[in-house]
């Protein structure tokens, strides 16, 4: 496969750099993305459980920028495809099953496809970080992940206990 000389300098700085942007486009989609969720959400502990993610992220968002100060780079975003179309199928989700049986059970699983991308880019991160040497940056994507797994599991336990057979009792 050839390599353009453009490309053949890059390496795992630059890569660490471009998905750090990329995470960073994501979370702050995800954090116009919550309230809207949050206000949708049938249930109360659906909607509580959207809006305390959003004051997490608002944080992890903050931990991000962090990140950047470290790297004495600016914090800045690139477009995420990943996160567009998962978001989008969220969307989706509110459109079609807007006031149905099925909205909070859609909203949850919506939720953690988001979570899921977001645990899968946080431990290639902070894989990576600790391989060049960025052990504060490391630290603060950790506690990061972290926060994702818990948020994961919750809405595991949501879906578990009683958001999907709510919606499959009310759809009969």
């Amino acid at each position: 496969m050839a390599t353009t000389k453009k490309n053949s300098t890059k390496g795992l700085e630059d890569l660490f750099l471009d998905s750090l942007k990329d995470i960073y486009y994501a979370e702050k989609k995800i954090v116009k993305a919550l309230p809207k969720m949050a206000k949708a959400a049938e249930g109360e502990e659906v909607a509580a459980a959207f809006e305390k993610h959003l004051a997490e992220t608002e944080a992890q968002v903050e931990r991000l920028e962090q990140v950047f100060e470290l790297l004495g780079k600016p914090a800045r975003g690139k477009t995420c495809p990943a996160i567009d179309g998962i978001l989008e199928e969220g969307s989706e989700i509110l459109e079609e099953y807007k006031g149905a049986p099925g909205l909070d059970a859609g909203l949850v699983a919506a939720a953690q496809a988001v979570e899921h991308y977001e645990i899968a880019r946080y431990g290639t991160l902070i894989t990576w970080a600790k391989q060049l040497g960025l052990t504060d940056a490391a630290e603060l994507l950790k506690a990061t992940l972290a926060e994702e797994e818990v948020t994961d599991e919750a809405l595991s336990a949501l879906g578990e206990g009683g958001v999907n057979e709510r919606a499959m009792r009310e759809a009969a």
